[in-house]
C-alpha cells in the first residue's frame, strides 16, 4: 500500500480522497448548521422549529434539499442562459475551494500553503462574481439591484477583513493558517490566544464577516421589503439550492477563520487538557451560534448605513489598528506580547 501511495497514481488517490473528506465534513456540517439556525430562530420567537422529519427533525434539512433538487428549474424568458447557470455554480464551488488549506489539526489541512490567507481570500473575492452574474442573467431589474448592492458591500467589508487580518500576519509574520494557531500556544490557555492582544479587532472581525457573508442585519442583497429576493429571486430548484449552500458555506468558513485567528484553532483553552480537531469543531459551532442569534435578534440595517459602517467607522479603525500593532510588534511591548514571532509562539 505505501509504494503505491508513493506513485503518482497513488498520490492523486490519496489527494482526491483527502478532498472529499473535507467536502463532505462541510457539507454534512451544513446540513445541520441549516436545522441548527432553524432551531435557534424559533427558539427567540418561542416557537417550535423543524420537529417532524426524522428524530427531532433532524431531517428536514434533508428534505428541503430533495425537494429543490426535483423541483423544475424555471427559467426567465430572455435570460443568458449559460451564465444564469454559471452562477450558482461558481458560488458554490468557490465557497468550496476556499477550505482546502483550512487546518483542522496538526497537520489536518489539504493544502499546507504558506500563502493560505492569500488564497482564501481570493476565493472570498471571486464569489461577488457568482452573484453579480446570477443577477445580470436573470434579465431583472430586481436581481440586478440586488447583486449590485451585494457587489458593493463585499468589497468594501473585504478591505476591513483584510486590515484586520493584517494585524494577526504582523503579530507572526506568516499567513500559513498552522503558523496562525502555533504562534498562540502557551502555557496560559485561551489568555495566549490572540483575541486577547487583538481584542477590539475581534468585534469588528465579526461583524465584518456578517456583512460580507450577507448574513442578518446585513442582508440587504436579499432585502425582501425592498428587492422581493434580491439577486436570487429568479432562481429556483437546484440553483437556487446551490446559491443557499454557497452562502452557507461561506459563514462556516468565516466561523472557522475567527477560531483559527483568534481562538487558537486546535489548541485546548485549559492548559493540561490535550488539544485536538474537536477543539475547532467546536469554536466553529459556537461562533455559527453567535452568527444565528445576530439573525434572530438584530434588526435589519438600511443600506446607507451599511455601507457608512464599513467606510467611515470600519476602515479608519482597522487601518489604525495595523499601524498601532506595527508599533507595538516593532518594539516588543510587554516582551512581545504583539511579536509571537520574536519569541517563538
Amino acid at each position: 500500500m505505501t509504494d503505491f501511495l508513493a506513485t503518482p497514481t497513488g498520490t492523486l488517490v490519496l489527494v482526491l480522497a483527502q478532498a472529499l473528506l473535507v467536502v463532505g465534513f462541510v457539507m454534512i456540517s451544513m446540513l445541520f448548521l441549516v436545522y441548527g439556525d432553524r432551531k435557534i430562530w424559533a427558539a427567540v420567537q418561542m416557537r417550535r422549529g423543524p420537529n417532524v422529519v426524522g428524530p427531532w427533525g433532524l431531517l428536514q434539512t434533508v428534505a428541503d434539499a430533495a425537494k429543490y433538487v426535483f423541483k423544475e428549474i424555471v427559467i426567465p424568458a430572455g435570460a443568458d442562459r449559460p451564465v444564469f447557470f454559471l452562477a450558482p455554480m461558481l458560488s458554490f464551488v468557490l465557497a468550496l475551494m476556499a477550505w482546502a488549506v483550512i487546518p483542522f489539526d496538526d497537520g489536518w489541512v489539504l493544502a499546507n500553503i504558506n500563502v493560505a490567507i492569500l488564497f482564501v481570500f481570493a476565493m472570498s473575492s471571486l464569489e461577488v462574481y457568482g452573484v453579480i452574474m446570477g443577477g445580470w442573467a436573470s434579465n431583472s431589474k430586481y436581481p440586478f439591484l440586488g447583486s449590485l448592492r451585494s457587489a458593493a458591500q463585499m468589497i468594501s467589508y473585504e478591505v476591513s477583513l483584510g486590515l484586520i487580518i493584517v494585524g494577526i500576519i504582523i503579530s507572526t509574520g506568516s499567513m500559513n493558517l498552522g503558523a496562525i494557531v502555533e504562534a498562540q500556544d502557551g502555557d496560559w490557555g485561551l489568555f495566549n490566544w490572540f483575541w486577547l492582544p487583538h481584542l477590539p479587532m475581534v468585534v469588528l472581525f465579526f461583524i465584518s464577516a456578517l456583512a460580507e457573508t450577507n448574513r442578518p442585519p446585513f442582508d440587504l442583497p436579499e432585502a425582501e421589503s425592498e428587492l422581493v429576493a434580491g439577486f436570487m429571486v429568479e432562481y429556483s430548484s437546484t440553483p437556487f439550492l446551490l446559491f443557499m449552500a454557497g452562502e452557507y458555506i461561506a459563514i462556516y468558513l468565516m466561523c472557522a477563520l475567527m477560531s483559527l485567528l483568534f481562538f487558537g484553532g486546535w489548541l485546548s483553552p485549559i492548559p493540561g487538557l490535550p488539544d485536538g480537531w474537536w477543539w475547532m469543531v467546536i469554536k466553529m459551532a459556537f461562533f455559527f451560534f453567535l452568527f444565528a442569534m445576530v439573525k434572530a435578534i438584530v434588526p435589519r440595517y438600511r443600506y446607507d448605513q451599511l455601507m457608512r459602517i464599513g467606510w467611515k467607522v470600519f476602515l479608519p479603525l482597522s487601518l489604525a489598528w495595523v499601524v498601532i500593532v506595527a508599533f507595538l510588534a516593532k518594539f516588543e511591548v510587554f516582551g512581545g506580547f504583539w511579536a509571537r514571532w520574536t519569541i517563538g509562539g
